[in-house]
């Protein structure tokens, strides 16, 4: 609802359009609801696989600000950081600086949705307000990357959350008491950047550790591991990705680690991995010595 208010408040009046990566959360997985609930058309761009796009693309889809009454006009680009669907990927700070210069030279605003922008500041050693200076607006998870119970928040000017506001009602979502759930956001925005580190960092011996494995089933690139997510690739006809997930969830007589890890297919026959804060070292052990009883 973060990112569906946001761009509802961008695009207040008829015939605009977005441009977002074809990879994104909101193309991907928020069930269009920016065009059947926002009447928002999507203008899609190739998504690289390190969440950028190519900026001479972004020149060339970006509509007049006077079209003709033939077309709708671009009225906002959305970005995302840390990337979801690329592996938890994070843009580097010049790329949305230079996306920032050129939709703002075209009167074109700039949206992130930062579910996770708390590790991407943390990955990239750059505050999240300084990730943001030049964007128009900002949705950020509470309850991902950062570890409280529920909710999400939106910022920008007085203006545009005035607007977002009134979106969120008409949207259903508007609520009463809910400062006991603020306050736990407060208490994890102001606990997060220690535990974040620590899952980057487990996140990243993870995916060393399974990749000193050498195995010929599961393969990963450690080097493209920044921050709280792995990407497990499945390069044999032999073993599967739904095979993977399915061996993960069963517990055998047999196993040497005899735990349930949850896991999930991604899209390329591949597995995401997500560490969190609720996931001890202990744990991250006995889940590798369990790929390890497979993989091997």
């Amino acid at each position: 609802m973060g990112n569906l208010s946001s761009v509802m408040a961008h695009c207040w009046t008829r015939c605009q359009e977005i441009m977002v990566g074809d990879q994104s959360h909101i193309f991907l997985y928020e069930q269009g609801g920016i065009s059947q609930l926002g009447g928002v058309h999507v203008s899609a761009l190739t998504t690289r696989e390190d969440g950028t796009f190519d900026l001479e693309q972004v020149v060339n889809k970006i509509r007049s600000p006077d079209p003709t009454c033939h077309e709708p006009q671009t009225a906002l680009i959305c970005l995302e950081n840390s990337h979801n669907r690329c592996g938890g990927r994070v843009l580097p700070l010049s790329f949305i600086q230079e996306i920032c210069a050129l939709a703002h030279s075209r009167g074109v605003k700039v949206h992130i949705d930062g579910a996770r922008i708390v590790n991407a500041s943390v990955q990239s050693g750059v505050p999240v307000d300084e990730i943001v200076k030049e964007c128009d607006s900002v949705s950020m998870c509470l309850s991902k990357g950062i570890g409280a119970p529920v909710g999400s928040i939106v910022a920008g000017s007085s203006e545009f959350i005035s607007r977002v506001m009134r979106c969120r009602k008409v949207l259903g979502g508007g609520m009463r008491q809910a400062g006991v759930l603020a306050a736990a956001g407060l208490v994890a925005l102001d606990t997060a950047r220690e535990r974040i580190q620590k899952d980057h960092l487990r996140a990243q011996k993870l995916a060393r550790d399974i990749h000193n494995l050498n195995s010929e089933l599961i393969t990963i690139n450690p080097d493209v591991v920044e921050t709280n997510m792995l990407l497990l690739n499945f390069p044999s006809s032999r073993f599967t990705s739904q095979q993977f997930v399915e061996r993960m969830a069963l517990v055998k007589e047999e196993d040497p680690e005899q735990v349930v890890v949850k896991t999930s297919t991604w899209f390329g026959n591949r597995v995401r991995c997500v560490l969190h804060s609720d996931i001890s070292e202990d744990d991250i052990e006995s889940a590798f010595r369990k790929i390890q009883s497979i993989a091997v």
